[in-house]
């Protein structure tokens, strides 16, 4: 199932609204559990939160009649506005996570040429997040090295905690993008919560693909283009720790809870590391796109 958040476009200021898309179009779930006398969770966070009970509804919904269907309950995907999917209680990013990444790191950004033995952890706060299409904030009072990094986003489904490797995937609920938007010259004695974490610096999107739909996440493409040119390109069976390892990593220490995202780290061909540094300026379009989720596409603005 391919869940989304949306509203009604041109009406924008419109409530979210929780979706399923399919075929080019969105079916407005809420409306098809109103219509069949269902109880169904209105927001995607309450949706992961019910667990399978709730998937396990939306599912019969999707495949009821559609001469049953109210009106208003479909839409047009290019005639409604995609948000980003939910609002995480916690956003936890992977640092040096591919090993070309490791090198391109040691060499642009004074990180430690070997590998890391554990996960690199760090946090966003949740208002970073921002959604498809939503705008990158460029404030250059604050940073003139705005760089990209595309990753699977990996959104927990149940509480996890000490979990075992071979448990984790059984507390995932689905996947998805974040591009991991950095302000290269905001690190604070080694520390990236405000090079990380500002107001936009989470794009997120531009659905949750739920688990069943994923055959094997560890071996997925993954591209990111600026403004149309080829950044990034890799696969995610790069990754140094994968998904297991990290959920199991995190989990030894912090409660995951549902619907919380792991970023899973960044392949190589950071703005960074090229030579020379790019980074990115009012006027770019960013696209972060992922083998089977599709791709996250925002412009960068001036925020001054």
């Amino acid at each position: 199932m391919r869940l989304v958040t949306y509203t009604t476009a041109p009406m924008t200021s419109a409530a979210d609204r929780l979706g399923a898309q399919a075929d080019g179009l969105v079916y407005d779930l809420a409306a098809l559990a109103l219509h069949a006398g269902v109880e169904l969770p209105a927001d995607l966070l309450s949706f992961v939160r019910a667990g399978a009970p709730a998937r396990e509804a939306a599912a019969l919904l999707l495949a009821g009649d559609p001469a049953d269907r109210p009106a208003g309950a479909v839409h047009r995907l290019e005639d409604v506005t995609l948000r980003a999917p939910l609002r995480p209680g916690k956003i936890i990013g992977v640092g040096l996570n591919y090993v070309e990444h490791v090198e391109e790191s040691s060499r642009s950004l004074d990180t430690d040429k070997d590998l890391p033995p554990r996960p690199v952890l760090f946090s966003k706060p949740a208002t970073a997040v921002t959604g498809p299409g939503s705008p990158i904030l460029h404030n250059a009072d604050l940073t003139t090295q705005l760089d990209w990094e595309c990753e699977l986003a990996v959104v927990i489904g149940t509480t996890a905690f000490r979990v075992t490797e071979e448990e984790a995937y059984g507390h995932i609920f689905g996947y998805s993008i974040v591009n991991d938007i950095s302000a290269r010259d905001q690190r604070r004695s080694g520390q990236w919560f405000f090079s990380k974490g500002q107001d936009s610096y989470a794009p997120f999107g531009p659905a949750v693909v739920t688990a069943d739909e994923v055959p094997d996440p560890m071996d997925l493409d993954l591209e990111l283009r600026v403004n149309g040119v080829t950044k990034q390109k890799s696969n995610t069976r790069h990754m140094l720790f994968p998904i297991a390892r990290l959920i199991a990593d995190v989990s030894s220490g912090v409660t995951l809870e549902p619907g919380d995202v792991i970023a899973t780290g960044s392949p190589s061909g950071v703005g960074a590391g090229m030579v020379p540094p790019e980074f990115l300026v009012p006027g770019d379009t960013v696209e972060a796109t992922v083998e089977i989720i599709g791709t996250l596409a925002n412009p960068v603005v001036d925020a001054r």
